[in-house]
């Protein structure tokens, strides 16, 4: 019989360089998609999808991740008082239930592998999915619910994927593709940025997994790699050879705000998207759009 799925990963230890000097004082998790911080983009996704306990990775300067995640009673009381009910309701939808957030830090950037080690002890031993919160997914059901339901049909070990241009392919992790359909594949290997002669397929690796706790014993043991980095795709290629590896070509899009580019393309995916905003923005892009060509 397949563990339930209740616990969730996110790893929020990176420093943003890219977004400086915004991310100075401020996490680049707290930067916000239209009206709500990115992290929060991660969260819903996994509520969506049942996950009952929420274990943040954090490092230094992101105690405010923390504080968004808890009651701010003296911001309730003033909601409550002003009549704003709409907003007071809001945030305490946003909040998850008492008890159901665990943090944890890693004193040290030595990647995304070494962030989920220095999970162990709250995920244990039981099965869990790692989200890294700059992939932000427009789709429904969500991605990761997508995941949930391959997860219970196979067990195992599950991974998101997309198609890119086979000649991109030396930009990613790249995953061997078995047999079964689109939203179940068996997963043959993975490599990392191979050249686009030497690629399995043109299916990347996107920012979602459903990991077994056996990979916590293989980070442990595993030396440096890529950059002398800790990697999480050594230890899941070490895991292949033990367990059943499934492939998710999720529907939906997704957008990666570790970039500019991403980040600003999901503000606009995501305003146009409000019925609130998008007839108002859609006509300031369209003038934007014009004086740009001027």
């Amino acid at each position: 019989m397949t563990a339930k799925l209740r616990v969730a990963v996110f790893p929020v230890a990176g420093l943003g360089t890219r977004f400086l000097p915004a991310t100075k004082a401020m996490p680049k998790e707290m930067l916000t998609v239209v009206d709500r911080p990115i992290i929060q983009y991660a969260v819903d996704e996994a509520k969506e999808a049942g996950i009952e306990h929420f274990v943040f990775v954090t490092g230094r300067n992101k105690a405010v991740i923390e504080d968004h995640f808890d009651r701010q009673f003296e911001l309730e009381h003033t909601l409550e008082q002003r009549g704003k009910t709409e907003a007071l309701e809001l945030l305490q939808t946003d909040l998850p239930e008492p008890g159901k957030t665990s943090f944890t830090r890693q004193q040290e950037p030595l990647g995304l592998g070494h962030a989920v080690w220095c999970a162990r002890q709250l995920v244990g031993n039981e099965p869990f999915a790692l989200l890294l919160p700059d992939m932000i997914f427009k789709a429904q059901p969500g991605v990761l619910s997508q995941m949930v339901k391959a997860y219970e049909q196979h067990g195992g070990n599950v991974v998101a994927v997309e198609e890119v241009d086979p000649a991109e392919v030396s930009s990613y992790g790249i995953v061997g593709r078995g047999d079964g359909p689109d939203e179940a594949f068996e997963i043959t290997e993975m490599v990392e940025k191979p050249e686009p002669k030497d690629a399995p397929s043109n299916l990347i690796i996107s920012g979602r997994y459903i990991l077994q706790p056996e990979i916590f014993k293989l980070i442990e043991n595993q030396p440096r790699g890529a950059g002398g980095e800790i990697q999480i795709t050594d230890a899941m290629q070490a895991l292949m050879g033990q367990q059943r590896f499934t492939g998710v070509k999720y529907e939906g899009r997704v957008f990666d705000c570790g970039s500019k580019i991403g980040f600003l393309s999901a503000n606009a995916a995501f305003a146009l998207d409000r019925p609130d905003l998008s007839a108002e923005f859609l006509q300031e892009l369209h003038q934007i759009i014009r004086a740009a060509k001027r």
